[in-house]
């Protein structure tokens, strides 16, 4: 059986890396008795993959890890017994079964994020600037360097970035995320600083992942929906 597990991460553990949370529920499941399935060999791991990495720094309140169990009365009571085991920044806010083929894992669906990004100093930001984002979208493209490890090169962010709009002073983006296109939020953000003008100082983007999709459409349509729709819960 196959439990997509949706989290929140804020406050202090926004610092905490990657490899380190995954260490966290691998603890947090010993504690509360799950019955995970576990890999083979020499060196048996629990069978869990995280759907998209999050970045250190940023908070979420859309996370998601799909955890193979051997058994699951209750969603609601897995759910309430792994929160018992949490710390306030950590909090499980839905945990769902879904199927367990290798299309439907999290990491091979995801494809889009949407993210909320607020300005530690909104004063630094031209009046208006909710005004121009119609017109930074309409641009033919919108070419941005990239730092890699084989050096830089130019990419076309535009088709990359499927919403951008204002919420008071706050950014809210959905861009493409998953293993093949995946756009940081913080290099959309700064691209459209550059196009008003402004460059935005180190650690003055505070930035929140709020979901998570899968895009369900067909012949080429998008039509995304958040991993957590694609699966249903266990009543006892």
């Amino acid at each position: 059986m196959r439990l997509r597990i949706k989290f929140s991460k804020t406050g202090s553990m926004k610092f905490i890396g990657h490899l380190d949370v995954m260490r966290y529920f691998q603890k947090a499941l010993r504690r509360m008795g799950a019955d995970v399935a576990f890999s083979g060999g020499f060196s048996p791991h629990m069978l869990m993959s995280f759907a998209q990495p999050l970045g250190v720094g940023a908070e979420s309140c859309g996370e998601y890890f799909d955890l193979e169990v051997h058994s699951c009365e209750s969603t609601a009571e897995f759910q309430q017994r792994l929160n018992s085991c949490m710390v306030p920044e950590i909090r499980i806010l839905q945990v769902i079964r879904i199927p367990e083929d290798k299309a439907s894992k999290g990491m091979t669906l995801v494809s889009a994020a949407d993210y909320r990004i607020a300005f530690r100093d909104p004063s630094m930001l031209p009046a208006r600037w909710q005004d121009r984002i119609g017109e930074f979208l309409s641009q033919p493209s919108i070419v941005i360097t990239k730092k890699g490890k084989k050096g830089d090169r130019e990419v076309d962010i535009r088709p990359l970035i499927y919403k951008m709009e204002a919420s008071g002073n706050e950014l809210v983006l959905r861009i493409s995320a998953g293993s093949k296109d995946n756009l940081k939020p913080e290099l959309a953000a700064e691209a459209f600083g550059a196009f008003l003008g402004i460059s935005f100082p180190e650690h003055s983007l505070q930035i929140c992942r709020e979901e998570l999709c899968a895009d369900a459409g067909k012949d080429g349509s998008r039509q995304f929906r958040p991993l957590g729709e694609l699966g249903d819960i266990i009543e006892s």
